[in-house]
């Protein structure tokens, strides 16, 4: 008796918190950071920078903004054969209107 009753009750909990947990989710995936299309951006051009390597990791690192420019600082780290690497890439763009005025990539050693 007491084993059917803890049984009905995680299924009772189980099937009552998967709508939350789904809820959660969607609402994170439409929670976009600001800088998602800027990272986008970054990943693009530092692959056709590097076509014979694979983005293996991401990080955004921050930004700095001016009067009229922002700047978008990512770490990407690749691996092309047996060789990784980090390459730091800068995206300037003029804040009010998201031109972008230049793209400055750095490599880093391991």
């Amino acid at each position: 008796m007491m084993r059917k009753l803890f049984m009905a009750l995680g299924i009772f909990l189980m099937v009552n918190a998967a709508p939350l947990h789904m809820s959660t989710i969607v609402h994170a995936q439409q929670q976009a950071p600001s800088y998602a299309k800027w990272g986008r951006l970054a990943m693009k051009e530092t692959q056709a920078k590097y076509p014979q390597a694979k983005i293996i990791d991401y990080l955004h690192e921050g930004k700095e903004t001016s009067a009229d420019a922002t700047i978008e600082k990512f770490k990407l780290w690749l691996k092309e054969g047996n060789k990784e690497f980090g390459v730091y890439v800068k995206i300037k763009y003029t804040t009010v209107t998201e031109k972008v005025v230049n793209i400055e990539f750095q490599e880093m050693a391991r």
